[in-house]
């Protein structure tokens, strides 16, 4: 009899790495990673249309994978549909962080009038030492909730969901907190616009 490994088997195998995964087993990781790492950066790279991007994105969904193993429910579905799901998700994710960054520059490039956008098209400005002090001073004031929650949207590139996860706030509150936190910071910041 041909010993043929169906997609029960595949499934299967792939469950029995995930449940390794869930007690630390690193070789079940690498295996893991080695079965499906190709076809989740297709899909990062699909949605966010950038290789370099779609790295930092897969490298996440593993970080997750190798986090979340235990609490993987085989009744909802397939461990390679779980996986591609986090990838969808992430990437996701990203593509709106990065929408949401061009938007604020946008937004604060109109704030400052045409005449002397924060970001020129096809060129940026360097910042003397002055202006980069100015920027930190302005960062610093800020109320520790609300450069908590910027520094992580901006400079971390998380999500608000992921900052609301991170801080155990609700969503609305860390919207706020950022968005009233930018309009300080636009406020302190005029002089070197």
């Amino acid at each position: 009899m041909e010993n043929l490994t169906g997609p029960d088997e595949a499934e299967e195998a792939q469950a029995e790495l995930l449940r390794r995964i869930a007690t630390g087993d690193i070789q079940a990781m690498a295996t893991f990673y080695d079965q499906t790492a190709t076809p989740l950066f297709s899909v990062a790279v699909r949605i966010l249309g950038d290789p370099s991007e779609a790295e930092e994105v897969i490298q996440d969904v593993f970080m997750q994978i190798w986090e979340k193993a235990g609490v993987f429910d085989p009744l909802l579905g397939s461990v390679f549909h779980w996986a591609i799901s986090i990838a969808r998700h992430r990437s996701i994710d990203r593509l709106r962080s990065r929408q949401r960054r061009t938007r604020l520059i946008e937004e604060l490039n109109n704030n400052t009038g045409a005449s002397n956008p924060l970001v020129s098209e096809g060129e940026r400005r360097a910042l003397n030492t002055d202006e980069v002090a100015g920027i930190h001073s302005a960062v610093s004031r800020l109320p520790a909730e609300q450069r908590v929650a910027i520094e992580m949207a901006f400079f971390e590139g998380k999500t608000h969901h992921e900052i609301a996860e991170v801080l155990k706030e609700p969503l609305g509150t860390i919207k706020a907190r950022i968005r009233r936190g930018m309009l300080r910071l636009r406020d302190g910041l005029q002089a070197y616009v």
